[in-house]
Parts: structure tokens; sequence; C-alpha cells
């Protein structure tokens, strides 16, 4: 994006133009030297990612108004010069068309950049199973996940508060979280580990997590002792919060004499993903029976129709929750690049009677949001009558 910019009006325009010396071309060049250096300075982080988000905010404020109206510009006049060269004319529309199309992908990147992540949509969704047992009608399930909370720190802790006081006003009887609660560090937990205490409402409210690709070390490399430590210290701080870690196991929540399990899975990967594969299905299920209603909590909602297809004698959940695609972070008229690698990205998604919802998650390493907005899902369970 950078080089093509810069070479095209270069080598198309500054260098034909009369009075334009070497120093005058230097210093059109100068803002997108400055630019690679500033991503030659980010990639070369130890840590994957700065832990003051603020830096990677300024970088992507600097792409929306420097590099992003350049390059829409550059490319439409590349492609009016190409209709020009095949059909003979002379006047190049793309640099017509090109200046408007630019300052609408730059005021269309600098709203996903600023309004975006600060939006919240609380969702209500309504589930109705034949096998729910009779005394959880009407039992409330709010499920939020990734939250990211380093991007929340420094730049939009109002927004943080908002999504929790938006988490408790729903006096939910059972609050998950499907996991990357932090970016890379579990330090970053502690600036607002006494907001997320309060989703325990004191001990009255169970609130169960699993831990999403982002809460291991995977993305933070370094000798396997130091990994193995900061992992452990992550659980500790999630477990800190009052939170219900599980960690390839179950827990059983009775109502009466009625009685439904939550399995919470690790981290699932294949071989062919950059990320180590944490889940033990064998684990998690143990002692939970073939009839029994189950809900399940995976980060990863990559496998979902697999294990229902293929359950290997593993209890098949009727509801599973997940996070991690983020819904795409941006959709353009109903299309996500999410789409491209999940079939089951975002929302509501049901086979055979059984369901799995995806949610947007609340947060990102990367603070961008542009037609899809963070949210909160509100399940309320039904038995379906027969």
């Amino acid at each position: 994006m950078i080089v093509f910019s810069d070479l095209y009006y270069d080598m198309h325009y500054l260098r034909y133009r009369k009075g334009m010396s070497g120093w005058k071309r230097l210093l059109w060049w100068m803002p997108g030297i400055l630019m690679i250096a500033y991503t030659i300075g980010l990639a070369s982080i130890k840590a994957f990612a700065p832990q003051d988000v603020r830096w990677l905010n300024v970088y992507l404020f600097l792409v929306g108004i420097l590099l992003v109206p350049k390059f829409v510009m550059a490319v439409c006049s590349f492609l009016g010069w190409q209709h020009c060269k095949f059909h003979h004319t002379q006047k190049n529309r793309g640099n017509l068309i090109g200046p408007v199309l630019a300052v609408v992908a730059a005021g269309a990147f600098l709203y996903g950049l600023t309004i975006g992540p600060r939006r919240l949509e609380v969702k209500h969704i309504d589930l109705y199973f034949e096998q729910l047992p009779a005394s959880f009608e009407g039992y409330k399930i709010v499920h939020f996940s990734d939250s990211h909370v380093g991007t929340f720190n420094h730049n939009m802790d109002n927004c943080l508060r908002r999504d929790i006081d938006s988490i408790k006003a729903q006096h939910a009887d059972l609050i998950v979280f499907t996991g990357d609660l932090q970016n890379v560090a579990p330090e970053e937990i502690t600036y607002h580990s006494d907001w997320y205490k309060e989703l325990t409402n004191g001990g009255h409210t169970k609130v169960m997590s699993i831990m999403g690709n982002h809460d291991y070390s995977d993305y933070m490399r370094g000798p396997r002792k130091e990994m193995d430590a900061r992992v452990q210290k992550h659980e500790a701080l999630q477990r800190s919060l009052g939170w219900d870690l599980l960690l390839n196991e179950h827990r059983i929540i009775k109502r009466g004499k009625d009685s439904l399990f939550i399995a919470g899975e690790e981290w699932e990967a294949k071989e062919a993903d950059d990320t180590t594969n944490y889940v033990n299905r064998v684990k998690t299920y143990a002692g939970i029976p073939q009839q029994a209603f189950v809900i399940t909590l995976q980060h990863n909602p990559l496998y979902w129709e697999d294990h229902l297809v293929h359950g290997q004698g593993i209890p098949v959940p009727q509801l599973t929750l997940s996070g991690h695609t983020h819904a795409g972070q941006i959709s353009l008229f109903g299309m996500r690049p999410t789409m491209l690698s999940y079939k089951e990205d975002y929302g509501l998604h049901q086979l055979e009677g059984k369901y799995l919802y995806v949610t947007a998650g609340l947060g990102g390493l990367v603070p961008i949001r542009l037609g899809t907005t963070p949210e909160i899902a509100v399940i309320t369970l039904h038995r379906l009558k027969k």
C-alpha cells in the first residue's frame, strides 16, 4: 500500500513536473518512509503487539489519514490510466473518481477506528428445546466474549465500564465468558479487575469462563518456562475475579430436581493452525450422561459441525457458545472477511436441533469496527412443548 502509492505518483507525475527537484520528491516520499519505519517497529515487538495499545491506535489513525486516501487515489488513477491505454483516450477519469472515493474510504476507516468500537448492542435471543429440563424454563444466560481488555486500557475505559454495567443490568441466572480476556499479557487484566469482579454480584451470580487463543502464550514467545508462567498467571487472575474458569472440565447446575451441564473446552486448533491445540474433549465430558442437557463453551466455532456429526461417543451439546471471530470486525453489504474461513462465523446457527451462537464480541486487538457492532448476547432458554 505504502510503496505502490508513492511509486505510482512519483513515476507518473512528480518526475515530469517542472521545478520538482529531488528534494521535493523526497518530501513527498517522507510520510511513507516514516510509516514504513513505524510498521517495522510494531512488527518487531517481541510481545506480538504493544501492551500500551495507544501506539497501535496512533498508527491506525495515521494509516487512515495518510495511506488510505493516497492508496485509493493511486488505484483509481492506475485503473483510469489502463483504461486510457486500452481505449486510446487522453482523459483519465480515475483522477476524477479517485478523490471522491478516497474521502469515502478515509471517512469509513476513521469511523471504524473512532466510533465503531465504542458502540454496543445488547442482543436478546430466545431458544426452544424439547430436552430442556422443566425447572430451567426461562433460564437467562448472558454471553460475552473477546474483551481484549488491553485495548480498553488507557483509551476506552468508559466503554468497558458501560459494557460491565450492561451485563449486570440483565440480572442473569448465569454469565458466561468464552475467551480472549487479554491481548497478549495477563498484566492487562489488573487495570480493571475490580470491574470484572462486579459481575459475580458478591457471589450471588455464577460467572463461568474459558480461555481463548490470546489467553495462552502462543503469541508471546519465549522459553517454555516463561510461557507456562504467563498462562498460570492468567488462570490465577481469572479465578481471582470470582469466575469459575473451566479448563477441559464441566459443572452441574441444579434447579429443584433438574440439572444441566456447562462444559468448558480449552482452545481447539488443528495441526495446520499457528497455535497449539489445548482441548481434551474426552476429559471435558467425562461423567456427563449421554441424554443430559449440555451447554458447551468453546472459543473457536470452526469445528462445531464436525463434532455434531462425529461425536465419537461424547455427549452432543444442545447449545454451543463461541466467540473468536469478532464477526470479522468489518462487514460491507453483509460480507465479512471471516466468512472465507468460517462456515459459522457469526450469529445463530442450527443443525439437527442443536444450536451454535457465535457472538461478535466486545473488543479486539485491532480496535476497528465497521458494520459489526460489539455485543452482549442475552440468551433465554425455553422448554418446547411436545
